[in-house]
């Protein structure tokens, strides 16, 4: 006999694993087409985008780029199209879409190090170096500032980069092989780009010296051209900032005046002669002439004659041969003497045929 029910415990079976596997099937599509979060994408484009300001500062011994948050709302603001990747969010407030890259931890809030007011300032700076973590991670426009957390991707141009230095080590290294006429390119284009920047650094330093002192007014022409972090627009800026410290005192520009006075009188007191700049010049001019005209040919006819010199003097025949130059050195002043003597023959002997002509 059959158990009731049995043949029903079967379908049973079998209805509930096409259940687990219809389930699974429905389950597995959405996982396929998982795509990146929109405020991720968001975050990104922001980040790359030219017209928000930002800056790079150091965050618990991490460097980070940062952004103040009053530059964020103006941001999008202006670009209001950047919040349609947000989709079905892009309708939300600049303050809604700071608090929900907070939550994603995209960015973090932080606060300046330095609260206090320096000697000579009249406010703190508006990009400070040195940052750490504000207490309440919410999202505000009054003199705050935000740090992204992801790293960026790198464009183009700096992967390029990072395959052209081995290739530009490898050619410096490579220098002593070059043709003449490329070693003298490559001379005077690297002699000629450091008296540029040697130029330029020296006229800064007078254009500052002297408007400080005359007129007490800090003026350093090209003022990012030390910068580490620059665009190239903002690397060849010319005129700077508007001064904005106090005024330094007459007693301090009279002392940093005299100071310069005694210096350039020093410097010139202790200058080089003609002569000695004259030898300095011949010294570098021999350095350069000999790393101009070292070729591969001449290192190795170098060490072909080295080589046989070497095998000249071995040390095997050093013994054998030390009579023989010992007797050589006592012999070498009597065949001079003798050679100065033919010679004193010789002078004399014309002259006493020259005296018979003249008494015949």
């Amino acid at each position: 006999m059959k158990k009731p029910g049995g043949g029903g415990g079967a379908a049973v079976d079998k209805k509930r694993s096409r259940r687990s596997y219809g389930e699974s099937s429905t389950e597995t599509p959405p996982r396929q087409a998982a795509k990146k979060d929109v405020f991720q994408i968001f975050a990104e484009k922001v980040r790359d985008h030219k017209n928000l300001e930002s800056r790079w500062a150091v965050l618990q011994e991490t460097r980070v780029e940062y952004f103040r948050g009053k530059d964020f709302v103006s941001f999008l603001r202006n670009h209001p199209d950047l919040k349609n990747i947000l989709e079905s969010d892009r309708n939300l407030e600049i303050e809604d879409i700071g608090d929900i890259l907070l939550r994603k931890n995209l960015i973090v809030r932080c606060d300046r190090v330095v609260k206090t007011l320096r000697p000579g300032k009249k406010k703190l700076s508006t990009w400070p170096a040195h940052l750490e973590l504000f207490s309440e991670q919410v999202f505000s426009d009054n003199d705050a500032f935000f740090a992204w957390t992801f790293v960026n991707r790198w464009p183009l141009w700096q992967t390029l980069l990072s395959f052209f230095w081995p290739v530009l080590t490898i050619a410096i290294c490579l220098f002593p092989v070059y043709p003449h006429r490329c070693k003298l390119f490559i001379l005077y284009f690297c002699a000629g780009l450091l008296l540029l920047i040697l130029t330029l650094l020296l006229l800064r330093a007078f254009v500052f010296g002297s408007l400080w002192i005359l007129l007490g007014k800090r003026v350093w022409i090209f003022p990012n051209i030390l910068a580490e972090e620059a665009t190239l627009k903002e690397l060849f800026q010319f005129w700077p900032k508007k001064d904005e410290d106090e005024r330094p005192k007459w007693t301090a520009r009279l002392f940093y005046t005299i100071v310069a006075v005694v210096v350039i009188l020093l410097l010139r007191h202790h200058a080089p002669d003609e002569a000695a700049r004259a030898r300095y010049q011949k010294r570098v001019s021999n350095i350069i002439d000999d790393v101009l005209e070292w070729s591969p040919s001449l290192a190795l006819s170098g060490m072909m004659e080295k080589q046989t010199v070497f095998n000249a003097t071995d040390p095997d025949s050093n013994v054998a041969d030390g009579s023989k130059t010992t007797t050589e050195q006592t012999a070498q002043p009597e065949d001079v003497e003798g050679d100065i003597i033919t010679v004193e023959h010789e002078v004399e002997q014309p002259i006493e045929n020259s005296e018979d002509t003249d008494h015949q």
